[in-house]
């Protein structure tokens, strides 16, 4: 275990991806025996078209964002500043919990729509682990060395991180406070590393797609484990196919099957069964470039976990891995399918269907990060060749200045600060969330909730206004 680690967790003003706002980042920086380095907590305040979620800001109760001198361009300059130095002398693995489904996406595009790199946690031989996608893996397989809370007294399990922390003795009394969520998440990952560290590390050698690569294509089958409705579930599996067209995506063989009568299907009964994607199917697909759930099977410390016997299994991956024309037919399958992704609606949800920057765009974002006039900022907006960094960067100056705005850009300011403040669409409704944060008032019966869900609409009537 060599690299160093970066836990990172966000507050946000809502969950949708695309339209809510990071207000609060904590970010802890360790080493890789997890004693910490160093640290950011860092805030700033809601951008005038983002809507505040009452039901959010109860959870994170930052409603001191609201009066918050910092704006959400300098407090995105200052995590990618910050970060980019922690990883300077040697690659950093990025944690989180539940962060490929969430934080991850929204600091990529909040670094993105702030003309910064989008992709700092997986290049330059950076890694990336989803802590909760880890916990999937210990739950079916691991439960006897790292106990698993149980929701409502059971059977059923709660991998909530403030649930697992508190399992293990972690103080949770600060639970969804960015830095504190980052201490929680060093917490459990201290308890793992103590009782299970060859586990442990196996996960941290998964955060880089050449890591992953390594264990897929090892000799021995995996294990895969899955928390689906709080119950746990397992799968002997091995590498069965790759998509040549899309490279992050591959399929693996549920050994559950016996291989014999499936390998030797031809290849329309194999692509329905890619098509269909069924749980209880024996081809199962996933994403190299995130946090699989699945340890080689050589860690595991317990030899009863499936119906069949071990060498059984690894009798039955042998036979998959050993047939090429089956991995030909499965990897066919996989790029045959028809994904049908709708196009963007928005210019925030264009991150990944409208290409990346051209080397002039790029030069052009740095020169905007150091410029200091207004006048140049104005010059270098107008000169980006992607219409999307030309918008961005407006609303960037417009959010810094407020007088001396060429009345094009002005207008067009204030145009989405119309849509957003006083339509309803895909980013909410002031009226819809002033009538939820009525209904919330008369449920909320604790002075601190009161006052989170007053301040609130005290904020969102002054956007209206």
């Amino acid at each position: 275990m060599s690299n160093n680690l970066i836990f990172y967790d966000t507050e946000t003003t809502g969950i949708h991806k695309d339209f809510s706002q990071i207000i609060q980042c904590g970010s802890i920086f360790t080493d890789s025996e997890l004693s910490i380095k160093g640290e950011q907590n860092i805030g700033c305040a809601p951008l005038p078209w983002v809507i505040p979620q009452p039901r959010a800001m109860l959870t994170n109760r930052k409603i001191n964002s609201f009066k918050s001198n910092t704006s959400h361009y300098q407090m995105m300059r200052d995590i990618q500043q910050q970060w980019k130095s922690w990883c300077a002398d040697m690659p950093s693995i990025f944690v989180t919990y539940n962060g490929h489904a969430f934080d991850e996406e929204l600091i990529r595009r909040q670094f993105w729509s702030n003309l910064l790199e989008p992709y700092v946690t997986n290049t330059n031989q950076n890694g990336r682990l989803d802590l909760m996608l880890m916990v999937h893996n210990l739950a079916p397989f691991f439960s006897d060395e790292i106990s698993i809370p149980l929701f409502e007294k059971g059977p059923a399990y709660s991998i909530k991180l403030e649930h697992l922390a508190k399992e293990h003795g972690i103080d949770v009394s600060d639970a969804h406070d960015a830095i504190s969520d980052c201490k929680f998440m060093i917490g459990l990952c201290k308890v793992i590393n103590n009782k299970l560290p060859d586990i442990f590390k196996s996960f941290l050698d998964i955060s880089t797609k050449e890591g992953m690569k390594n264990l897929l294509y090892s000799n021995e089958f995996l294990a895969l484990g899955e928390v689906f409705r709080r119950h746990p579930f397992k799968y002997p599996v091995v590498l069965c196919g790759a998509d040549n067209s899309r490279p992050n995506d591959i399929c693996f063989f549920d050994l559950s099957f016996d291989p014999n009568e499936i390998i030797n299907l031809d290849f329309s009964e194999i692509n329905k069964m890619i098509q269909s994607g069924g749980r209880d199917l024996p081809l199962k697909k996933y994403k190299i470039n995130k946090t699989i759930p699945i340890c080689s099977s050589k860690h595991l410390t317990k030899l009863d976990h499936f119906d069949i016997g071990h060498d059984e299994l690894q009798k039955r991956a042998d036979i998959v891995k050993s047939n090429k024309d089956f991995f030909t037919k499965v990897s066919q399958a996989l790029e045959d399918r028809i994904l049908n992704f709708p196009e963007p609606d928005y210019l925030e949800g264009t991150i990944y269907s409208g290409g990346f920057p051209s080397y002039r765009d790029q030069d052009l974002m740095k020169e905007f990060h150091i410029a200091d006039d207004l006048e140049q900022l104005i010059k270098i907006s107008r000169n980006f060749e992607d219409e999307r960094f030309r918008l961005f960067a407006e609303r960037i100056i417009c959010t810094k200045y407020q007088s001396n705005i060429p009345e094009d850009i002005k207008n067009r300011f204030e145009e989405l600060i119309h849509e957003r403040i006083m339509t309803e669409g895909k980013w909410g409704s002031v009226e819809k969330v002033l009538q939820e944060i009525e209904k919330l008032l008369e449920e909320k019966y604790r002075d601190d909730d009161q006052k989170i869900l007053l301040t609130t609409r005290n904020y969102i009537n002054l956007l209206k206004s």
